[in-house]
């Protein structure tokens, strides 16, 4: 019998192989960009077509390549960064696996030139699918320019999965960032169809930071640094009060390398504990700098996951680290355990405690009641009371107050006029956020923003096929400046956000106009509304892998529903429960969390 197995043809093998490295266009810019620092450069402009699907380009000035080493580059496990086994421990720089430019190959069409200070001329080299197909000496400056044309035009199946131009450009975005952050010292730029989304010259750290996540940051940044005999810890971390609801602004760098650890985000998150809440993610650029040799980034081709030698070690560092640098701007909360000198001058310390004070104060109700055993809860009505007049004019300052407090709360705009097919009592508001419904047999009791949150989801969903909400036209519009990953965002979401009701137009790079929004948004908060809608957008997104409209009509819902301590009067509490049970699906909202929940009257007999 014939044997079976074969060697795979270099092309097929590279194929394979560049399904693990160069998984989107993100991945390839990625490669390129850190083989680019490799390189020595210091400037690496990036340019992309089609969010990379058709082009991507980086050209850098760094050291160049021979025409020996441009032709072995595209081989695999060829690298100039490692010679033998002690070198994989002492890894310094970005890249050293020797797969990129081999995978890329094999799944673009590519042009390399490249030219060293000390040669005349520079090597053209043109390949395909693995095959060189053109080697040629060409005039060209000191460095290297590889352009990669139509990403996986050899593998169908793969291109067909990519996602939408806008959707690729935030991965894009996503590495262009990590990179550009990690290497402030060098020039970056990142030219989009011809637009230049970034021009970030070569500076400092925090000037980086506020270049690529937004001049918001740029007084809110607190300095961290802390040098120990096994690690160096420093960066950047924001004030408690740039906190969002969702992550983004969160980078670790190990050796420069940046990395994703959730174990090392939970020491950061232990360090700002009491300061933001729990649901909130502060934002940190934090750099590690320790030996080589404790760390593994041997562990994944993207080189995001890393093991460490001692990880606990490298926890409690950081974690010391950025309490250290809350404590020292006098962020963290503190406590003053010194007696101020003033109370001890108060007539109730100086003045003794006579034998007639200490029984009349024994013998009074309220001193009985409390030393009492289980009477701390009891104290007579005698002890407390109000003068006739005073009553009287307590009684009538407290009717107004109800008086006040029902007009004060505006009319929802909303709410429609459909009839609940139940027959309820008067709904009674608990603690601004629950409505308790009386019925017949049962009472019920209805979450207020997850009921107005299923109302609005289902007018959105109606605005989107074909019943668009009405906009209000704004006298005064709002510019808006985005992050650049934002911006991006923004623009994806553009046509489904008129669809309900907002008219947004892009107005320069970043720089958003808003025309228009729903007329129940408050006029003034257009702006803080949008960035809600973003930030809890990219919330969702990061949880649930749903389709973009149904991301976004949650989303809106979610922001413009009743939030909990919000004051309703009764007409406003009839409405809601009217809109709420003329619901296609009233009991839960789009996101499954109860809108209401049901007591009968069976239920309260066997509870008692």
């Amino acid at each position: 019998m014939a044997d079976r197995i074969v060697l795979l043809p270099d092309n097929i093998a590279n194929q394979i192989a560049a399904g693990e490295v160069i998984q989107r266009p993100a991945s390839a810019v990625k490669e390129l960009l850190e083989n680019a620092v490799d390189a020595g450069a210091t400037e690496i402009k990036l340019y992309l077509n089609d969010a990379g699907k058709s082009l991507i380009q980086v050209i850098d000035n760094g050291a160049g390549m021979s025409e020996t080493d441009a032709r072995m580059c595209f081989e695999r496990h060829a690298t100039s960064k490692i010679k033998n086994i002690d070198d994989l421990f002492h890894i310094r720089t970005m890249g050293f696996r020797g797969e990129a430019l081999a995978s890329i190959a094999a799944v673009a069409q590519v042009e390399l030139r490249t030219r060293r200070a000390q040669d005349e001329v520079g090597t053209c080299i043109e390949i395909e699918n693995s095959q060189v197909k053109k080697q040629t000496p060409v005039a060209a400056p000191v460095g290297t320019s590889i352009c990669m044309k139509n990403l996986f035009f050899n593998v169908p199946a793969r291109r067909n999965f990519l996602k939408s131009n806008a959707a690729e450009m935030r991965h894009i975005i996503d590495e262009f960032i990590r990179v550009a952050l990690a290497f402030p010292g060098i020039f970056f730029s990142l030219t989009s169809n011809g637009q230049q989304l970034f021009y970030l010259e070569a500076g400092s750290l925090k000037q980086r930071i506020v270049q690529l996540l937004g001049n918001n940051y740029s007084a809110k940044l607190v300095s961290v640094k802390e040098n120990t005999d096994y690690l160096d810890v420093h960066g950047f971390i924001g004030k408690p009060e740039t906190a969002k609801k969702t992550r983004g602004d969160q980078f670790f760098f190990v050796n420069n390398r940046f990395i994703k650890s959730g174990y090392l985000h939970h020491a950061i998150m232990n360090a700002y504990q009491d300061l933001i809440p729990s649901d909130s993610f502060p934002a940190y650029v934090l750099f590690i700098d320790l030996d080589p040799t404790q760390v593994d980034v041997n562990v994944h081709p993207t080189k995001q996951e890393i093991k460490f030698e001692d990880e606990k070690i490298v926890y409690a560092f950081v974690q010391a680290a950025v309490k250290h640098s809350l404590a020292q701007f006098s962020i963290t909360p503190t406590l003053d355990f010194d007696l101020d000198a003033s109370i001890q001058g108060l007539e109730a310390v100086q003045k003794p405690f006579t034998e007639r004070e200490q029984s009349a104060t024994r013998s009074s109700t309220i001193f009985q009641a409390f030393t009492e055993a289980n009477q701390a809860h009891k104290i007579e009505r005698d002890d407390w009371t109000v003068s006739g007049s005073a009553s009287s004019n307590f009684v009538s300052l407290t009717k107004q107050l109800m008086q006040l407090e029902e007009t004060a709360v505006p009319e929802p705009t909303q709410l429609s006029t459909h009839r609940a097919p139940l027959t309820f009592g008067t709904p009674t508001q608990l603690f601004n956020t629950y409505l308790l419904l009386p019925a017949a047999e049962a009472f019920y009791l209805v979450h207020q923003q997850a009921a107005h949150e299923r109302i609005i989801y289902e007018r959105l969903e109606a605005a989107t096929l074909g019943r668009p909400i009405a906009t209000q036209q704004s006298l005064f519009p709002v510019s808006v400046e985005l992050a650049p990953s934002d911006a991006v965002l923004l623009t994806e979401l553009l046509p489904d956000l008129q669809k309900v009701g907002y008219t947004i137009e892009p107005f320069g790079k970043s720089t958003f106009v808003i025309q228009g929004t729903p007329a129940d948004i408050v006029s003034g908060n257009e702006k803080n509304t949008l960035e809600n809608i973003l930030e809890h957008y990219k919330h969702f997104s990061s949880e649930l892998k749903l389709p973009r409209r149904e991301l976004l009509l949650r989303t809106v819902a979610w922001q413009q529903s009743i939030k909990p301590g919000t004051v309703l009067g009764e007409r406003e509490m009839n409405q809601l429960v009217d809109d709420l049970f003329a619901c296609r699906q009233p009991n839960a909202t789009a996101s499954g969390r109860p809108t209401y929940v049901e007591f009968s009257k069976s239920q309260l007999e066997r509870m008692f």
